[in-house]
């Protein structure tokens, strides 16, 4: 059964690779290794990820793998926005990144207690934001919705009857 609020892939021209590529060209910068390797670990799934998250998985990567300093990582995080491939949220004092590039617009349910991110797209949200724009005289470029709350998951283990061992 398809979720009516799923996301649906957007086709591009480039892979983000090709993508990354032409900005730093276009910038006088070089595709390092470095670089490469954490595009390509960025890129290898689709979830939301902070620098730290993204530090660890380079770490464990595989033989072959150039070392990857912390200050790379944020420097090529920062140019991966400015290309238009990567998205950065703040939340809870948190930068935390997601694919652009390749992905439709889409807003955000996040969890307060586990900080969980459920990506969803609404068309009625779409069309709010389109009426509002057009009686305001206001071109739109794009939006950012996050609803703050708590995932079932959460309500689920705080509304659990206490054992009587967690009573003590």
């Amino acid at each position: 059964m398809e979720d009516a609020f799923s996301l649906n892939g957007v086709k591009v021209a480039m892979t983000p690779m090709a993508r990354f590529e032409e900005f730093l060209r276009s910038r006088g910068k070089r595709i390092t290794q470095q670089r490469r390797a954490i595009l390509e670990q960025v890129f290898s799934h689709h979830e939301h990820f902070d620098a730290e998250n993204l530090l660890t998985e380079l770490g464990s990567a595989k033989k072959g793998v150039p070392k990857v300093s912390r200050p790379t990582v944020y420097r090529t995080l920062g140019e991966l926005v400015d290309a238009g491939l990567l998205r950065k949220m703040s939340l809870n004092n948190r930068s935390v990144y997601e694919h652009d590039y390749g992905y439709p617009q889409h807003d955000h349910l996040h969890c307060e207690s586990c900080n969980q991110l459920i990506e969803f797209h609404s068309d009625e949200v779409t069309a709010i934001r389109d009426a509002v724009a057009k009686n305001r005289n206001f071109r739109v470029t794009g939006h950012r919705l996050i609803i703050t709350g708590v995932c079932k998951d959460c309500m689920k283990a705080k509304n659990r009857p206490a054992r009587r061992l967690e009573m003590v």
